[in-house]
């Protein structure tokens, strides 16, 4: 069953399953900077001309259903870093081996010394606005301006129109239906205007496979066995049309629900147990947007650890927590536990893998104009004490739009500086995350495709069932594949192959998916991504294909990086449990109000790399910071000491060769990336 959070079927709802995080209302070194200007009359700003802000306006079909009006709304405005060449410059050279800055990380608090806006930019940009009428605070960045007015003043503000969509499933949204633009003088200093619409509706992509489960959500006919057969589409089509049950069960977890932590590090080759390979004396965060029950947790890792073991929790609450009543002016937030089998996932599975590590799960409620999610990101990044950043949150590029990217990316790249490893999930609707925003086409989400981010893909074991075998190896050559269940996922019109359905159908459908990959629409090349594989037919190039790139010759960022199991049906254990006095929990809907399950989806596979790299700082005992210019080299150089390469040529030839659009190739693809990882190598090298 595939969790609320996910867009709808193809087709569908246009705006679902989009969600983000707001600013803290933040004091700071730069409030008194702002503070001095409140006193500014409007007559005193000049504007003798308005330039627009590019990429300020969304792409849309949609057409506006009339006029968005709100008595107070809030939004954030993105500056740009003071001296954005320099910025670039030493991110080059921290991630370039042989550079005297190589992995020389910032301390606390230097990123913004050294490229915030300075404090004259920051005031004139709030004497404009405060001339304008509008409230505006300082917030914990220094890159973010809160912005609080009616929307009859913020449109005046930014000289844009507010309207309101109705998508072709129904659901509403407003965004501004024409550019934003300001005056000259300042509007370089400024990168875009997040909260303008409310599309930024971070989704989880976490799936549980189907099969035990009538239509009705209740318990069916099938039993479970450790040692079921994949899914075939017979199987899958019957239960989408009937409700049939069909045998179901993989791993030796409780019920046959999924793969215990020994089965995972075995399958991927981990090296000998130890404080040092399992995370010991490293932070490891997850980003989350959810209420969940620690003892769900306490009581996974007691059943697979023991009684004596006690998870190293610690919870960091972001604008009050996800069950807070805080929410952004004009926003809307969900304050309960409907994201609450997302929140477990990510948290057990970074115990998995990484036991001995200190894990702080970051959490604030969940927003639809990305603005409580920027506050998150904004914390994980001040406080600096996660060495690795797991996030299996994502959004469609489209929805989310260029302010929102340009945001979260100077937090990202502040990360980078500090040494933090950012691992985020590619997405489980193949090629086409951006299914629920315009029902086609091939685009990706955000934050995986950030340069400064790891994108996480999916594969599959697909016929490869450990059973209960506690120490499986990994599977025969050409066994695991792209995940992509029975090859379902696709742009193919309805056909008898698809059930009538269409491939769009499956990508979205509950008990299937498959895993992201593609190009970015904003961001070009980075200049680490290289290798066998990288630049290929399906390489798209430009400033026409994404936005942000440096020239027309310029390659688009290609995602995922790497990938590892993810298919739902060769999933992993997870323990989560709901019940009346956790308000919506997603948990509570399923029988007997939880418990074990099955869990997969590129949810799994982010976890997974992410406390990976925190087994390896603990071996090293220094942080890897961002990892891709590391994966980047090692395909160039000795890509088969560190990645299982999934090719789709292997012996077996399993159903699943591309992820809807982009097949598997020998080296780089956009469907798995630069393959799966072998523990050991990448923890002891």
């Amino acid at each position: 069953m595939r969790v609320f959070h996910r867009p709808l079927k193809a087709g569908g709802a246009a705006m679902l399953g989009l969600a983000a995080v707001a600013l803290t209302g933040a004091l700071g070194a730069a409030q008194p900077a702002i503070a001095a200007t409140s006193a500014t009359s409007a007559a005193s700003v000049v504007t003798p001309r308005l330039t627009a802000i590019e990429g300020s306006l969304l792409p849309r079909t949609d057409k506006p259903v009339g006029a968005y009006t709100a008595s107070s709304m809030s939004v954030e405005v993105a500056l740009a870093p003071r001296n954005e060449a320099g910025l670039n410059r030493e991110l080059t050279e921290a991630y370039s081996a042989g550079s005297g800055q190589y992995h020389d990380w910032l301390g606390q608090g230097q990123f913004d010394a050294r490229y915030a806006p300075a404090a004259a930019v920051r005031a004139s940009i709030a004497r404009y606005l405060r001339g304008q009428g509008l409230s505006v605070a300082a917030t914990d960045s220094p890159f973010l301006l809160r912005v609080t007015s009616s929307s009859a003043k913020i449109e005046t503000a930014f000289h844009t129109a507010l309207s309101s969509y109705a998508a072709a499933g129904g659901v509403r949204y407003f965004a501004n239906s024409t550019q934003v633009r300001l005056p000259a003088a300042i509007a370089a200093d400024v990168q875009g205007v997040v909260g303008l619409s409310n599309t930024v509706r971070l989704r989880s992509q976490a799936i549980r496979p189907s099969g035990k489960a009538g239509k009705d959500g209740k318990a069916g006919s099938s039993t479970a066995s450790c040692e079921a057969s994949y899914p075939t589409t017979d199987e899958l089509f019957a239960f989408t049309n009937k409700g049939t049950a069909f045998p179901d069960g993989y791993g030796g977890a409780p019920g046959c629900g999924g793969l215990t932590p020994a089965q995972t590090n075995s399958i991927y080759g981990a090296p000998a147990a130890s404080p040092r390979t399992e995370g010991a004396g490293v932070n490891a965060a997850v980003f989350e947007l959810s209420g969940y029950q620690p003892s769900d947790i306490d009581a996974w890792a007691q059943y697979f650890y023991g009684d004596g073991y006690q998870p190293n929790l610690t919870q960091v609450n972001v604008d009050g927590g996800p069950l807070s009543k805080y929410c952004p002016k004009g926003d809307k937030c969900e304050a309960d536990y409907s994201g609450d089998i997302e929140v477990d996932a990510d948290i057990e599975q970074e115990l998995a893998v990484a036991k001995d590590a200190h894990v702080y799960v970051y959490d604030a409620p969940n927003d639809e104009t990305g603005q409580t999610s920027l506050d998150e990101y904004v914390k994980i990044a001040n406080q600096d004490v996660a060495a690795t950043v797991s996030t299996s949150w994502g959004v469609c590029e489209k929805s989310a739009g260029k302010a929102y990217a340009e945001a979260e990316n100077t937090i990202f790249e502040q990360m980078a500086l500090q040494g933090q490893s950012v691992f985020a999930a590619a997405g489980d609707n193949g090629a086409f995350d951006c299914l629920g925003y315009d029902g086609k086409g091939v685009n990706v989400d955000d934050p995986e495709a950030q340069p400064w981010v790891t994108s996480v893909g999916g594969t599959s074991l697909e016929s490869d069932n450990p059973g209960t075998n506690p120490s499986p190896g990994y599977p025969a050559s050409g066994t695991e594949t792209v995940w992509n269940v029975d090859n379902l996922c696709s742009d193919q019109p309805r056909t008898e192959t698809n059930d009538d359905l269409g491939g769009y159908y499956w990508c979205g459908a509950d008990g299937t998916g498959a895993g992201g990959g593609g190009s970015s629409e904003f961001w070009g090349e980075p200049f680490y991504q290289k290798g066998p594989g990288v630049i290929s037919q399906d390489t798209t190039y430009g400033k026409s294909s994404c936005a942000l790139a440096s020239g027309s010759g310029t390659p688009c960022r290609e995602v995922p990086d790497i990938s590892a199991n993810a298919d739902e049906y060769t999933g992993y254990a997870e323990y989560c449990t709901g019940s009346k006095a956790t308000k919506n929990s997603t948990c509570a809907t399923f029988a007997h109000g939880g418990g074990w399950f099955a869990i997969g989806g590129t949810s799994l596979s982010t976890p997974l790399w992410a406390a990976l790299i925190t087994d390896r700082d603990s071996y090293r005992g220094v942080r890897a910071g961002n990892v891709n210019p590391l994966l980047y080299g090692w395909l160039d150089t000795n890509p088969c000491q560190y990645f299982n390469d999934i090719t789709g040529t292997g012996s077996l030839q399993q159903a699943a060769t591309n992820n809807g659009r982009f097949p598997t190739t020998p080296g780089y693809d956009e469907a798995t990336g630069a393959g799966t990882p072998k523990f050991a190598a990448i923890i002891t090298s």
